[in-house]
């Protein structure tokens, strides 16, 4: 583990040396297309051998590992301006234009990954020494590639501080926590419809190796794990950390959740279980709100990514997904979403979590929602999840911690009101007017000091609130 540590430790060195790049995101989207070649053509060769049936859909000249020059894999292979130009002239645009009429799903997502991404290296020397350190990991042995996918969990975890990337990742302790206490069985068709760089496909991936006892079962994790992303350098992300995680061929389709009617979606679409942070703070472009009913149009991403998980749900289906407060309180829209959950759907626990959890992306105050499709919602537990003694927020260094939600899993099977766990009935919560942004009652309000982080986003929530109301202001007199 040391001395994969190390070799990225001496990428990210070179890479700071190159003026093409610019920025922490710049930087592992390079790495990024570059390590997916390196992970992808280790597979295919490893597949070949095992299969003499099997084609790799890259053509060999551009594979990592070839007999036709040999532009990767050879430490004293091409560099300088030759290489810079053999990778922007020939490389890029090759794996583009790959044929997909054989149908191979490999061959989608080469074309898919390098259709939404960029070499932005500008010295074909310093790629080459790039090259040669990758050169040191096999990602066909087992022990360098699962080392590698703990240390690839670190590099994600970077995006959290670079810029808008930070969207794409959700910290660990979270997603390990939704997982685990919604527990995806075998067999059971799961889903992320924004699943930005995969922690939660890895994280039910994880969990669902565990019970599996046999290579049959092993093999039904991939056919039964899917996830959608919209953006490109995420797509290219979770594509590798699924490969990572021992999936041939991720499930994971490159386009926008919210793009067709949801009567598009049939029940072959529905799902057991959805785990998922969708976006929010957002507004969805494209006039995408009309794939939806009336009744449930809005421009705000994360409400109308709840009505399609709802939808997308099987009877008895269940939940675990990231909400920010603003979708649990509002009236019209919202209120009728929120109405909407609470009938269909069992919203049987809201975890209120710190407003520091998404630092420093987000400074919004988040909720982990739990809920099982087929019966209405008749009470709803809350839970206030505390910072560790002596925090006064979260941020890069001092993030949360998976062992911080020990003592809600031993509440979760035993559960007792207290100073920081409450119980409202559904009577209470539709006289509110479905209101679910309930404070809990044993705790005084605290004024609370803000910092400039936390100032800035509440103006910029505020100004995207305004632009929403000017937006529904003109949909109203056209």
């Amino acid at each position: 583990m040391s001395n994969i540590s190390g070799v990225i430790k001496s990428i990210q060195n070179i890479m700071w040396q190159d003026t093409g790049l610019n920025g922490d995101a710049q930087r592992i989207e390079q790495l990024g297309w570059m390590l997916f070649l390196k992970i992808f053509s280790d597979k295919d060769k490893e597949l070949e051998l095992i299969d003499d049936a099997y084609t790799s859909p890259i053509p060999d000249e551009f594979h990592w590992v070839n007999e036709k020059g040999n532009w990767a894999g050879d430490d004293e292979g091409m560099t300088g301006d030759e290489l810079l130009e053999f990778v922007d002239r020939q490389l890029f645009p090759a794996l583009r234009s790959l044929d997909l009429s054989t149908g191979n799903k490999r061959a989608i997502i080469v074309r898919e990954v390098f259709e939404g991404n960029n070499n932005y290296m500008k010295s074909g020397i310093n790629i080459r020494k790039v090259l040669n350190k990758l050169n040191e990991i096999d990602f066909n042995i087992a022990k360098d590639r699962h080392a590698f996918g703990e240390l690839y969990e670190t590099i994600l975890k970077e995006l959290q501080s670079a810029g808008k990337s930070g969207e794409f990742y959700t910290p660990r302790a979270i997603t390990q926590f939704i997982t685990d206490t919604i527990n995806p069985k075998l067999g059971e068709k799961i889903l992320d419809p924004a699943c930005g760089t995969g922690g939660y496909l890895t994280c039910a991936i994880e969990h669902l190796k565990k019970q599996a006892k046999n290579v049959e079962e092993r093999k039904s994790i991939e056919e039964n794990i899917a996830g959608w992303e919209y953006k490109p350098l995420p797509y290219l992300l979770a594509t590798t950390n699924l490969i990572l995680h021992d999936i041939e061929v991720p499930n994971i389709r490159f386009g926008d959740a919210l793009d067709q009617p949801l009567s598009n979606f049939t029940e072959r679409h529905r799902v057991n279980v959805i785990l998922a942070n969708p976006p929010f703070g957002g507004i969805v472009a494209n006039g995408n709100e009309s794939n939806f009913p009336q009744t449930y149009r809005t421009k705000e991403s994360a409400d109308l990514f709840l009505i399609l998980m709802i939808h997308l749900l099987k009877q008895g289906g269940r939940a675990g997904i990231v909400l920010p407060d603003g979708s649990l309180t509002g009236d019209g829209v919202k209120q009728r979403i929120r109405q909407k959950l609470l009938e269909d759907c069992n919203l049987h626990t809201i975890i209120r979590l710190p407003n520091s959890v998404f630092l420093p992306y987000a400074t919004v105050a988040t909720n982990l929602l739990f809920f099982d499709k087929g019966a209405p919602t008749k009470h709803v537990w809350y839970y206030e999840h505390k910072m560790p003694e002596g925090y006064k927020a979260y941020n890069k260094t001092r993030p949360i911690q998976v062992q911080e939600f020990e003592p809600i899993k031993a509440w979760w099977s035993n559960r007792a009101e207290s100073d920081i766990a409450w119980k409202v009935n559904i009577d209470t919560i539709i006289e509110r007017g479905y209101d679910l942004d309930i404070k809990n009652p044993t705790k005084k309000e605290e004024e609370h000091e803000y910092n400039s982080a936390e100032l800035m986003e509440l103006l910029r929530a505020s100004f995207e609130k305004s632009n929403l109301l000017l937006e529904q202001l003109k949909e109203a007199v056209r």
